[in-house]
């Protein structure tokens, strides 16, 4: 299985690029995964929230093939502790996917298409994170999630 995260927009905080980065290295020696930045849209100023939204989900769409699974980012998605987190990426390794996309969004969250093609959504917190924090924060879940499915010391339960 391959697990794809896409965001829009990309990271300027250097800091912040090289630990994503130092996770993402560590993550290929459990798993294939793919982190793709989706360009901004530009001149947003004259778009509404609804016509951002729009024009995002139609680029995020184009990363999605029909029999990817999709689960969004969003602050009404299902929340899980960080066991319950490996135990759904191994409930979708042993379901014999190819692929499995999480996405975050931008600043004003999904369109409705998004919404329907998606399989499901994941909240990480209650609270409100930036876009660019949000990359890291998951990016280390992920890999806190592997390294508790190889009973591995990094996560102390």
């Amino acid at each position: 299985m391959n697990i794809k995260l896409l965001a829009i927009g990309k990271t300027d905080n250097q800091e912040l690029k090289d630990l994503i980065n130092s996770y993402i290295k560590r993550l290929q020696f459990y798993i294939k995964f793919n982190f793709e930045i989706i360009p901004d849209i530009k001149n947003t100023k004259n778009l509404s929230e609804s016509q951002q939204k729009e024009k995002e989900g139609k680029l995020i769409l184009n990363y999605v093939e029909n029999s990817d699974v999709l689960i969004l980012l969003d602050e009404n998605g299902k929340q899980y502790d960080s066991v319950a987190f490996s135990q759904l990426l191994q409930k979708h390794m042993n379901s014999g996917i190819k692929q499995l996309i999480f996405v975050i969004g931008g600043p004003y969250g999904f369109s409705p298409e998004v919404y329907n093609r998606a399989n499901g959504k994941l909240s990480l917190s209650k609270m409100t994170f930036s876009h660019q924090m949000i990359r890291l924060f998951f990016i280390e879940q992920l890999y806190r999630g592997f390294t508790i499915l190889k009973n591995e010391p990094y996560h102390h339960r």
